[in-house]
């Protein structure tokens, strides 16, 4: 179990999300085990000891989003809605605890709430986040927690603009020094066709951990698949992008069998991308930029369609990349994104994120990946930029 911690509380440093010092986590083995700053793995200790559950994740997110998000709010509000896909299928909404609701029992309070959420808020604190069975499930929620309060952040911003004091400098900190540039420089890729089975898990397992340290996916979001004559590889459902090695399924591409059964819930849409573009590789991120754009829609005024994300039969486009919507597994996203990823290599799924193609490996495709998010940045940047102007 400390090793688990450990892992964990590495990955919340190294993909950016929290800094040392300011994580926690407690878990529930044969006795309570904590670790990291102490008052937080103090708090986090006497959360967990309410709770029907193994672990807790409790850390400061290394961006101010969160705790902007809550100022921003009215004081009436209990909770942060995104409106993104990760939001709608995993966390639906996140409750937020304000340092005047805390009161003198403190870890009770946020248990109460924790007791039927996966992750919450605390203001002053940071992103508190549970783990039913392992210390795993709690980092996934904990960085899920993370997404779509980032996303949300710079969604709002872009509608309503800065609200509070000292709130357009933090940005302008993020925009400037935080924000890392965006390319495939330095990266090696396999040239294809890729013919070996032992050739292509390793360069799936490659592709997914560069796909996650160039921060174009949380580590247990997104998928990565490729085709080769009657089998289609593709990762695991839940499987971390950069830590592939044994969470590759080979799936028959007849879809005759039931072997796929622990593959990505997108197998479907996979399946049909290869089947439509004659393409042999696929790449599907959440870059946040590209997430927040495909929500933004000039034409929502005069628009009658309730449930943008899954019922809008539109195709809209942020420069050349076409935006669908749909829901995801065997629904929309399955139907929608395969007509439309042909022509350009890459396609963006409503408040989802980013499939592109590679015609025989994945140089292409990552490098689609890393255009298409470029773009939406410099977009999102221009239409901020142009908003502040006109102010």
């Amino acid at each position: 179990m400390h090793d688990q911690i450990a892992k964990y509380s590495a990955k919340l440093v190294s993909d950016g999300s929290s800094y040392a010092g300011q994580i926690a986590f407690a878990a529930q083995d044969d006795i309570m085990i904590s670790d990291g700053e102490p008052h937080l793995a103090a708090l986090a200790e006497r959360v967990l000891s309410r709770l029907n559950c193994l672990a807790l994740a409790a850390a400061s997110p290394s961006l101010p989003f969160a705790e902007l998000l809550i100022q921003r709010s009215g004081t009436a509000e209990q909770t942060i809605v995104p409106r993104d896909t990760e939001t709608r299928t995993f966390l639906h909404d996140i409750p937020i605890v304000r340092k005047s609701g805390l009161g003198s029992d403190s870890a009770a309070t946020i248990a109460a709430l924790l007791g039927n959420r996966k992750g919450i808020i605390v203001e002053g604190l940071g992103i508190f986040a549970v783990g039913a069975l392992t210390v795993e499930q709690a980092y996934i929620n904990w960085s899920s927690v993370f997404h779509s309060t980032y996303i949300k952040y710079l969604e709002d911003i872009l509608e309503c603009g800065f609200m509070i004091p000292g709130e357009e400098a933090a940005f302008n900190h993020f925009r400037r020094e935080l924000l890392l540039p965006l390319s495939a420089e330095g990266l090696e890729f396999q040239p294809g066709p890729l013919l070996e089975k032992s050739v292509i898990l390793k360069e799936l397992a490659t592709v997914g951990r560069y796909t996650v340290q160039r921060r174009l996916v949380d580590s247990f979001f997104g998928n990565i698949s490729y085709s080769n004559g009657g089998l289609i590889y593709i990762s695991q459902t839940a499987s971390s992008l950069d830590e592939l090695p044994g969470c590759i399924d080979p799936v028959p591409f007849e879809n005759n069998s039931t072997v796929g059964i622990t593959a990505s819930s997108e197998l479907v849409a996979h399946r049909s991308i290869f089947e439509t573009t004659g393409c042999r590789a696929i790449l599907h991120g959440h870059p946040r930029f590209a997430v927040v754009m495909s929500m933004i829609c000039d034409e929502k005024e005069a628009c009658l369609t309730a449930d943008c994300w899954k019922d809008c039969t539109k195709v809209r486009f942020l420069g050349d990349t076409p935006v669908v919507a749909g829901e995801i597994g065997a629904g929309g996203i399955a139907r929608n994104v395969p007509p439309v990823i042909g022509a350009t290599g890459a396609a963006i799924v409503y408040g989802h994120g980013v499939f592109s193609t590679g015609i025989t490996d994945f140089r292409e495709a990552f490098q689609s990946l890393v255009d298409a998010e470029n773009w939406c940045r410099a977009e999102y940047f221009r239409r901020l930029d142009e908003k502040k102007a006109l102010a």
